[in-house]
């Protein structure tokens, strides 16, 4: 699924939205510059031009900033793209996925290390895949009814086996980008698909 983030999130609220946007700005920018270790109330608070005590009151820790920061990237409107076939639209996933991972900076692959650091960030983690699952669930509903695949297929995996290699290539393995892997690792999910791999109980 992608994860392109946004530190600001959608929410509205004044003052106290202008505050939580600066505050999670600051947190992403701290963190791609810093790495993990270098992630401390303090220095977000100073980055954002906040008082310390304003943002240890509401987010408490690195662990609560990591956390908001996320949810903030799941606060809102995405959707997959319907391409009109199966294979486009997991391509389409891929190719958000290729931007999101190798995006300068890369708050992205950022996040992914910090979750490993944070059971906090690890949690906010998982909620922010579940939500970007639950949502692209559609991608094969569209092709069952497309008659592309077989009833029954199973969403998650489906999904899974198209984009996971994009994952384990570039942030894993350290490959270099390559433009035609949305299409390579779509295309294959798709083929696996049609055949039934993810049909059944």
């Amino acid at each position: 699924m992608p994860t392109t983030t946004s530190a600001s999130g959608s929410r509205p609220g004044g003052r106290s939205a202008r505050v939580r946007a600066q505050v999670l700005e600051a947190t992403g920018a701290q963190l791609v510059e810093h790495g993990y270790d270098g992630l401390t109330v303090d220095a977000v608070a100073e980055r954002a031009g906040v008082h310390r005590t304003t943002v240890y009151r509401r987010w408490r820790d690195v662990g609560g900033l990591l956390a908001d920061l996320l949810d903030a990237a799941a606060d809102d409107g995405w959707e997959p793209a319907d391409t009109g076939t199966l294979e486009g639209d997991l391509t389409a996933l891929n190719e958000e996925i290729l931007a999101g991972v190798t995006a300068d900076p890369p708050l992205t692959t950022a996040l992914i290390a910090a979750s490993f650091r944070s059971a906090q960030a690890a949690r906010a983690l998982r909620a922010f895949w579940e939500d970007r699952y639950d949502r692209c669930a559609v991608v094969a509903v569209r092709a069952e009814e497309r008659g592309e695949l077989p009833p029954g297929t199973r969403s998650r995996e489906l999904l899974v086996a198209a984009t996971a290699p994009m994952y384990h290539e570039l942030v894993l393995l350290g490959t270099p980008p390559d433009p035609r892997l949305p299409a390579t690792t779509a295309r294959t999910a798709a083929l696996a698909g049609r055949a039934g791999a993810f049909a059944g109980p």
